[in-house]
Protein backbone atom coordinates (compact mmCIF):
# COMPACT_ATOMS: atom_id res chain seq x y z
CA UNK A 1 0.00 0.00 0.00
CA UNK A 2 2.81 2.32 0.83
CA UNK A 3 4.57 2.08 -2.43
CA UNK A 4 1.38 2.35 -4.22
CA UNK A 5 0.86 5.68 -2.75
CA UNK A 6 4.37 7.13 -3.34
CA UNK A 7 3.89 6.26 -6.76
CA UNK A 8 0.85 7.85 -6.88
CA UNK A 9 2.48 10.99 -5.24
CA UNK A 10 5.22 10.74 -7.53
CA UNK A 11 2.91 10.79 -10.24
CA UNK A 12 0.43 13.65 -9.38
CA UNK A 13 2.95 16.06 -7.63
CA UNK A 14 6.38 15.58 -9.70
CA UNK A 15 6.55 17.20 -12.83
CA UNK A 16 7.21 15.08 -15.79
CA UNK A 17 8.40 16.02 -19.35
CA UNK A 18 6.62 13.03 -20.72
CA UNK A 19 2.91 13.90 -21.47
CA UNK A 20 1.51 10.92 -23.05
CA UNK A 21 2.72 7.57 -22.01
CA UNK A 22 2.96 4.68 -24.95
CA UNK A 23 4.50 1.43 -24.27
CA UNK A 24 4.62 -1.99 -26.31
CA UNK A 25 5.55 -2.27 -29.62
CA UNK A 26 2.34 -0.45 -31.27
CA UNK A 27 3.35 2.82 -29.28
CA UNK A 28 3.92 5.80 -31.63
CA UNK A 29 1.46 8.53 -31.34
CA UNK A 30 1.98 12.20 -32.58
CA UNK A 31 1.70 15.54 -30.89
CA UNK A 32 0.35 18.41 -32.68
CA UNK A 33 -0.36 21.42 -30.66
CA UNK A 34 -2.74 20.50 -27.86
CA UNK A 35 -3.90 17.47 -30.18
CA UNK A 36 -2.54 13.94 -29.48
CA UNK A 37 -3.22 11.37 -31.90
CA UNK A 38 -2.20 7.50 -32.73
CA UNK A 39 -4.23 7.43 -36.30
CA UNK A 40 -4.14 3.47 -36.62
CA UNK A 41 -2.68 0.78 -34.72
CA UNK A 42 -3.71 -3.16 -34.33
CA UNK A 43 -5.10 -4.96 -31.65
CA UNK A 44 -6.04 -8.66 -30.67
CA UNK A 45 -9.09 -8.28 -33.16
CA UNK A 46 -8.48 -5.67 -35.40
CA UNK A 47 -7.48 -1.69 -35.97
CA UNK A 48 -8.02 1.46 -33.96
CA UNK A 49 -7.58 4.72 -34.18
CA UNK A 50 -7.08 7.50 -31.15
CA UNK A 51 -7.11 10.94 -30.44
CA UNK A 52 -7.09 13.44 -27.34
CA UNK A 53 -7.32 17.32 -27.69
CA UNK A 54 -6.83 19.07 -24.66
CA UNK A 55 -9.18 22.19 -23.60
CA UNK A 56 -8.26 22.27 -19.84
CA UNK A 57 -5.60 24.37 -18.19
CA UNK A 58 -4.77 20.87 -16.73
CA UNK A 59 -5.46 17.97 -18.84
CA UNK A 60 -8.24 15.78 -17.19
CA UNK A 61 -9.30 12.75 -19.45
CA UNK A 62 -6.66 10.29 -19.30
CA UNK A 63 -7.28 7.01 -21.63
CA UNK A 64 -5.61 3.59 -22.67
CA UNK A 65 -6.08 0.43 -24.60
CA UNK A 66 -4.14 -2.54 -23.64
CA UNK A 67 -4.63 -5.73 -25.76
CA UNK A 68 -3.49 -9.13 -25.77
CA UNK A 69 -3.36 -11.22 -22.39
CA UNK A 70 -6.16 -10.38 -19.33
CA UNK A 71 -4.50 -12.01 -16.72
CA UNK A 72 -1.35 -11.94 -14.40
CA UNK A 73 -0.04 -15.31 -15.65
CA UNK A 74 -0.04 -14.46 -19.33
CA UNK A 75 -2.12 -17.44 -19.96
CA UNK A 76 -5.27 -16.31 -20.83
CA UNK A 77 -8.18 -15.14 -21.97
CA UNK A 78 -6.81 -12.57 -24.12
CA UNK A 79 -8.43 -9.77 -25.91
CA UNK A 80 -8.27 -5.64 -25.72
CA UNK A 81 -9.42 -3.47 -23.49
CA UNK A 82 -10.38 0.51 -23.65
CA UNK A 83 -10.50 3.02 -20.89
CA UNK A 84 -12.32 6.29 -21.12
CA UNK A 85 -11.61 8.19 -18.11
CA UNK A 86 -12.89 11.75 -17.72
CA UNK A 87 -12.12 13.76 -14.89
CA UNK A 88 -13.21 16.35 -12.92
CA UNK A 89 -12.39 18.99 -10.27
CA UNK A 90 -8.21 17.77 -11.03
CA UNK A 91 -6.72 15.14 -13.07
CA UNK A 92 -5.64 12.67 -9.95
CA UNK A 93 -8.64 10.73 -9.95
CA UNK A 94 -8.43 9.57 -14.06
CA UNK A 95 -4.73 9.08 -13.75
CA UNK A 96 -5.20 7.04 -11.05
CA UNK A 97 -7.55 4.48 -12.90
CA UNK A 98 -5.73 4.61 -16.14
CA UNK A 99 -3.26 3.36 -13.59
CA UNK A 100 -5.05 0.87 -11.67
CA UNK A 101 -8.35 -0.35 -13.40
CA UNK A 102 -6.56 -2.74 -15.76
CA UNK A 103 -4.38 -3.77 -13.63
CA UNK A 104 -7.45 -4.68 -11.14
CA UNK A 105 -9.11 -6.51 -13.86
CA UNK A 106 -6.45 -8.92 -14.53
CA UNK A 107 -6.04 -9.38 -10.65
CA UNK A 108 -9.58 -10.14 -10.91
CA UNK A 109 -9.46 -12.43 -14.00
CA UNK A 110 -6.33 -14.51 -12.30
CA UNK A 111 -8.65 -14.85 -9.18
CA UNK A 112 -11.75 -16.14 -10.58
CA UNK A 113 -10.06 -17.76 -14.02
CA UNK A 114 -12.28 -16.21 -16.10
CA UNK A 115 -13.59 -13.12 -17.42
CA UNK A 116 -17.64 -11.46 -16.26
CA UNK A 117 -19.41 -9.65 -15.11
CA UNK A 118 -18.84 -10.07 -11.41
CA UNK A 119 -15.07 -9.79 -12.14
CA UNK A 120 -15.51 -6.60 -14.17
CA UNK A 121 -17.71 -5.14 -11.18
CA UNK A 122 -14.78 -5.92 -8.41
CA UNK A 123 -12.30 -4.30 -10.81
CA UNK A 124 -13.97 -1.35 -10.51
CA UNK A 125 -14.64 -1.66 -6.59
CA UNK A 126 -10.83 -2.27 -5.93
CA UNK A 127 -10.43 0.70 -8.27
CA UNK A 128 -13.04 3.02 -6.22
CA UNK A 129 -11.45 1.17 -2.65
CA UNK A 130 -8.03 2.67 -3.62
CA UNK A 131 -8.62 5.94 -4.56
CA UNK A 132 -10.42 6.44 -1.22
CA UNK A 133 -7.17 5.14 0.59
CA UNK A 134 -5.46 7.42 -1.17
CA UNK A 135 -7.27 10.47 -0.17
CA UNK A 136 -7.47 9.35 3.27
CA UNK A 137 -3.57 9.07 3.43
CA UNK A 138 -3.47 12.54 2.26
CA UNK A 139 -6.71 13.95 3.76
CA UNK A 140 -4.45 15.76 6.48
CA UNK A 141 -1.98 17.61 4.32
CA UNK A 142 -3.97 17.87 1.02
CA UNK A 143 -7.65 17.70 1.47
CA UNK A 144 -9.25 18.97 -1.74
CA UNK A 145 -8.22 15.77 -3.30
CA UNK A 146 -11.59 14.62 -1.69
CA UNK A 147 -13.70 16.74 -4.07
CA UNK A 148 -11.69 15.38 -7.24
CA UNK A 149 -13.46 12.54 -9.36
CA UNK A 150 -13.61 10.54 -12.68
CA UNK A 151 -16.31 9.29 -15.08
CA UNK A 152 -14.99 5.82 -15.98
CA UNK A 153 -15.92 3.75 -19.44
CA UNK A 154 -14.69 0.41 -20.01
CA UNK A 155 -14.94 -1.98 -22.58
CA UNK A 156 -13.59 -5.36 -22.57
CA UNK A 157 -13.39 -7.66 -25.92
CA UNK A 158 -12.74 -11.11 -24.81
CA UNK A 159 -13.57 -14.47 -26.91
CA UNK A 160 -16.66 -12.58 -29.29
CA UNK A 161 -18.06 -10.75 -26.15
CA UNK A 162 -18.33 -7.44 -25.63
CA UNK A 163 -18.36 -6.20 -22.07
CA UNK A 164 -19.57 -2.40 -21.77
CA UNK A 165 -18.98 -0.50 -17.73
CA UNK A 166 -19.14 2.83 -17.25
CA UNK A 167 -20.16 5.52 -14.28
CA UNK A 168 -20.61 9.00 -15.65
CA UNK A 169 -21.36 10.05 -19.13
CA UNK A 170 -18.60 9.05 -21.08
CA UNK A 171 -19.92 6.97 -23.80
CA UNK A 172 -19.79 3.50 -26.68
CA UNK A 173 -22.19 3.19 -29.68
CA UNK A 174 -21.81 0.65 -32.07
CA UNK A 175 -21.80 0.51 -35.67
CA UNK A 176 -23.57 -1.93 -36.65
CA UNK A 177 -24.68 -3.10 -41.00
CA UNK A 178 -27.56 -3.42 -42.08
CA UNK A 179 -27.76 -6.22 -44.61
CA UNK A 180 -30.96 -5.19 -46.24
CA UNK A 181 -29.81 -1.43 -47.03
CA UNK A 182 -25.76 -1.15 -46.46
CA UNK A 183 -26.67 1.72 -43.85
CA UNK A 184 -24.80 1.59 -40.42
CA UNK A 185 -26.45 2.13 -37.58
CA UNK A 186 -25.53 3.37 -34.50
CA UNK A 187 -26.43 1.54 -31.29
CA UNK A 188 -25.41 3.46 -27.76
CA UNK A 189 -24.18 0.63 -25.74
CA UNK A 190 -23.48 2.34 -22.77
CA UNK A 191 -25.88 3.59 -20.00
CA UNK A 192 -25.15 7.08 -18.73
CA UNK A 193 -25.73 8.41 -15.51
CA UNK A 194 -25.86 12.10 -15.78
CA UNK A 195 -28.56 14.34 -13.68
CA UNK A 196 -29.69 15.74 -17.11
CA UNK A 197 -31.32 12.79 -18.17
CA UNK A 198 -35.20 12.41 -16.41
CA UNK A 199 -34.60 8.83 -15.63
CA UNK A 200 -31.48 9.59 -13.53
CA UNK A 201 -33.32 12.26 -11.47
CA UNK A 202 -36.08 9.40 -10.81
CA UNK A 203 -33.19 6.85 -9.22
CA UNK A 204 -31.83 10.40 -7.36
CA UNK A 205 -34.56 10.83 -5.75
CA UNK A 206 -35.99 7.60 -5.00
CA UNK A 207 -33.05 6.60 -3.86
CA UNK A 208 -32.88 9.79 -1.05
CA UNK A 209 -36.57 10.21 -0.37
CA UNK A 210 -36.07 12.20 2.50
CA UNK A 211 -33.74 14.96 0.41
CA UNK A 212 -36.02 17.49 -1.89
CA UNK A 213 -32.83 19.08 -2.83
CA UNK A 214 -30.85 15.65 -4.12
CA UNK A 215 -31.59 17.40 -8.17
CA UNK A 216 -31.80 20.93 -8.16
CA UNK A 217 -32.03 22.93 -11.31
CA UNK A 218 -29.10 25.56 -11.77
CA UNK A 219 -28.67 27.78 -14.57
CA UNK A 220 -30.60 26.03 -16.26
CA UNK A 221 -29.00 22.63 -15.88
CA UNK A 222 -29.43 19.78 -13.43
CA UNK A 223 -26.99 19.16 -11.16
CA UNK A 224 -26.85 16.31 -7.90
CA UNK A 225 -27.04 18.37 -4.75
CA UNK A 226 -26.90 21.62 -6.85
CA UNK A 227 -22.99 20.82 -7.26
CA UNK A 228 -22.22 17.77 -9.84
CA UNK A 229 -23.99 16.41 -13.04
CA UNK A 230 -22.83 13.08 -13.09
CA UNK A 231 -24.78 10.66 -10.64
CA UNK A 232 -21.78 7.79 -10.06
CA UNK A 233 -18.18 8.05 -10.36
CA UNK A 234 -15.03 7.14 -9.04
CA UNK A 235 -14.28 9.54 -6.28
CA UNK A 236 -15.80 12.38 -4.80
CA UNK A 237 -14.90 11.36 -1.87
CA UNK A 238 -17.12 13.93 -0.25
CA UNK A 239 -19.77 13.19 -1.17
CA UNK A 240 -20.24 9.39 -0.61
CA UNK A 241 -18.42 9.67 2.85
CA UNK A 242 -19.90 12.14 5.66
CA UNK A 243 -16.26 12.28 7.43
CA UNK A 244 -14.95 14.18 3.97
CA UNK A 245 -17.82 16.57 3.73
CA UNK A 246 -15.60 19.24 6.19
CA UNK A 247 -12.90 21.10 6.86
CA UNK A 248 -10.36 21.72 6.26
CA UNK A 249 -12.09 20.45 2.65
CA UNK A 250 -12.85 24.40 0.98
CA UNK A 251 -16.39 25.62 2.23
CA UNK A 252 -17.35 26.12 -1.37
CA UNK A 253 -17.23 22.26 -1.84
CA UNK A 254 -18.90 21.02 1.56
CA UNK A 255 -22.41 20.67 1.76
CA UNK A 256 -24.35 22.76 4.34
CA UNK A 257 -26.48 19.81 5.89
CA UNK A 258 -24.51 16.28 7.02
CA UNK A 259 -25.93 12.71 4.97
CA UNK A 260 -26.58 9.85 6.20
CA UNK A 261 -26.06 7.87 3.21
CA UNK A 262 -23.57 7.96 -0.12
CA UNK A 263 -25.20 10.55 -2.58
CA UNK A 264 -22.95 9.59 -5.33
CA UNK A 265 -22.16 5.79 -6.60
CA UNK A 266 -19.25 4.00 -7.53
CA UNK A 267 -21.33 1.22 -8.88
CA UNK A 268 -21.22 0.54 -12.63
CA UNK A 269 -24.03 0.03 -15.19
CA UNK A 270 -22.17 -3.41 -16.88
CA UNK A 271 -23.93 -5.05 -19.97
CA UNK A 272 -22.89 -8.16 -21.92
CA UNK A 273 -22.86 -8.39 -25.84
CA UNK A 274 -22.48 -10.90 -28.41
CA UNK A 275 -20.60 -9.57 -31.44
CA UNK A 276 -22.03 -10.41 -34.78
CA UNK A 277 -20.09 -10.49 -38.04
CA UNK A 278 -22.25 -7.20 -39.09
CA UNK A 279 -20.72 -5.56 -36.08
CA UNK A 280 -18.14 -2.89 -37.79
CA UNK A 281 -17.06 -0.85 -34.89
CA UNK A 282 -17.20 0.72 -31.65
CA UNK A 283 -17.01 4.34 -30.79
CA UNK A 284 -15.22 5.32 -27.25
CA UNK A 285 -15.51 8.97 -26.09
CA UNK A 286 -15.62 11.27 -23.32
CA UNK A 287 -18.56 13.57 -23.21
CA UNK A 288 -16.36 16.36 -24.61
CA UNK A 289 -17.66 14.91 -27.96
CA UNK A 290 -20.98 14.05 -27.82
CA UNK A 291 -22.14 17.40 -26.62
CA UNK A 292 -21.03 18.33 -30.11
CA UNK A 293 -22.01 15.16 -32.31
CA UNK A 294 -25.06 12.89 -32.30
CA UNK A 295 -24.91 9.01 -31.85
CA UNK A 296 -25.70 8.39 -35.87
CA UNK A 297 -23.48 11.33 -37.12
CA UNK A 298 -20.03 10.10 -35.19
CA UNK A 299 -20.94 6.34 -36.95
CA UNK A 300 -21.84 7.75 -40.21
CA UNK A 301 -18.20 10.14 -40.31
CA UNK A 302 -16.49 6.59 -39.09
CA UNK A 303 -18.40 4.38 -41.89
CA UNK A 304 -17.79 7.49 -44.56
CA UNK A 305 -14.34 7.77 -44.44
CA UNK A 306 -10.68 6.15 -44.35
CA UNK A 307 -9.94 4.20 -40.73
CA UNK A 308 -6.72 5.97 -40.58
CA UNK A 309 -7.13 8.84 -38.42
CA UNK A 310 -10.46 8.36 -38.02
CA UNK A 311 -10.31 9.42 -34.16
CA UNK A 312 -8.60 12.60 -34.83
CA UNK A 313 -11.41 13.21 -38.19
CA UNK A 314 -14.28 12.82 -34.93
CA UNK A 315 -12.37 15.41 -32.89
CA UNK A 316 -12.31 17.71 -35.33
CA UNK A 317 -15.65 17.58 -36.43
CA UNK A 318 -16.70 17.86 -32.77
CA UNK A 319 -14.34 21.23 -32.95
CA UNK A 320 -16.02 22.88 -35.96
CA UNK A 321 -18.92 22.28 -34.78
CA UNK A 322 -18.04 24.13 -31.05
CA UNK A 323 -16.58 26.73 -33.28
CA UNK A 324 -19.86 26.92 -35.48
CA UNK A 325 -21.78 27.51 -32.17
CA UNK A 326 -19.78 30.24 -31.22
CA UNK A 327 -19.59 31.80 -34.69
CA UNK A 328 -15.99 31.89 -35.52
CA UNK A 329 -13.80 29.44 -37.65
CA UNK A 330 -12.74 26.50 -36.69
CA UNK A 331 -8.94 28.00 -37.45
CA UNK A 332 -9.41 30.57 -35.28
CA UNK A 333 -10.66 28.40 -32.49
CA UNK A 334 -7.46 25.98 -32.56
CA UNK A 335 -5.41 29.02 -31.98
CA UNK A 336 -7.21 29.39 -28.57
CA UNK A 337 -4.67 28.14 -25.66
CA UNK A 338 -5.19 25.50 -22.93
CA UNK A 339 -7.48 27.11 -20.17
CA UNK A 340 -8.73 29.59 -22.44
CA UNK A 341 -10.13 26.99 -24.33
CA UNK A 342 -12.36 25.54 -21.76
CA UNK A 343 -14.73 27.83 -22.49
CA UNK A 344 -15.14 26.55 -26.01
CA UNK A 345 -15.23 22.98 -25.96
CA UNK A 346 -13.94 20.27 -23.07
CA UNK A 347 -11.11 17.90 -22.94
CA UNK A 348 -12.23 15.69 -25.68
CA UNK A 349 -10.90 11.60 -26.05
CA UNK A 350 -11.94 9.22 -28.71
CA UNK A 351 -11.28 5.92 -29.57
CA UNK A 352 -12.52 4.14 -32.69
CA UNK A 353 -12.15 -0.08 -32.40
CA UNK A 354 -13.05 -2.25 -35.51
CA UNK A 355 -13.88 -5.40 -35.68
CA UNK A 356 -12.45 -8.11 -38.13
CA UNK A 357 -14.87 -10.36 -37.76
CA UNK A 358 -12.77 -13.52 -38.93
CA UNK A 359 -10.53 -12.24 -36.06
CA UNK A 360 -13.36 -12.14 -33.45
CA UNK A 361 -14.71 -15.46 -34.46
CA UNK A 362 -11.72 -17.58 -33.87
CA UNK A 363 -9.71 -17.81 -30.91
CA UNK A 364 -5.76 -17.11 -30.42
CA UNK A 365 -4.05 -19.97 -31.36
CA UNK A 366 -0.97 -18.27 -30.18
CA UNK A 367 0.19 -16.08 -27.50
CA UNK A 368 -0.67 -12.74 -29.01
CA UNK A 369 1.92 -9.40 -28.49
CA UNK A 370 0.54 -7.43 -25.48
CA UNK A 371 0.24 -4.01 -26.66
CA UNK A 372 -0.41 -0.96 -24.28
CA UNK A 373 -0.91 2.54 -24.82
CA UNK A 374 -2.17 5.68 -22.00
CA UNK A 375 -2.47 9.15 -23.09
CA UNK A 376 -3.21 12.33 -20.49
CA UNK A 377 -1.27 15.08 -19.42
CA UNK A 378 1.21 14.68 -16.38
CA UNK A 379 2.00 17.87 -16.18
CA UNK A 380 1.80 19.35 -12.64
CA UNK A 381 3.58 21.69 -10.56
CA UNK A 382 5.45 20.10 -7.54
CA UNK A 383 3.01 20.06 -4.57
CA UNK A 384 -0.32 21.27 -5.98
CA UNK A 385 -3.70 20.13 -6.75
CA UNK A 386 -5.57 21.13 -10.11
CA UNK A 387 -7.73 23.98 -9.25
CA UNK A 388 -11.00 23.52 -9.37
CA UNK A 389 -13.69 24.56 -11.42
CA UNK A 390 -17.53 24.02 -11.77
CA UNK A 391 -17.37 23.90 -15.68
CA UNK A 392 -15.09 20.96 -14.88
CA UNK A 393 -17.82 19.22 -12.66
CA UNK A 394 -18.75 16.87 -15.27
Amino acid sequence: MLSGLMNFLRSCFRPRSDRYVHTGSDSGGRQDGLLWYKDLGQHLVGEFSMAVVQANALIEDHSQIESGCLNLHESGPYGTFVGIYDGHGGPETSRYVVDNLFQHLKLSISEHQSLSVDVVRKAYQATEEGFLSIVTKLWPTKPQIAAVGSCCLAGIISAGTLYIANLGDSRAVLGRAVKATAEVLAIQLSTEHNASIESIRQELRSMHPDDPQIVVLKHNVWRVKGIIQVSRSIGDVYLKKAEFNREPLYAKFRLREPFRRPILSAEPSISVHQLQPHDRFIIFASDGLWEHIGNQEAVDIVQNHPRNGIARRLVKAALQEAAKKREMRYSDLKKIDRGVRRHFHDDITVIVVFLDSNLVSRASLTKPPNISIKAGGINLRPNTLAPYSANGAT
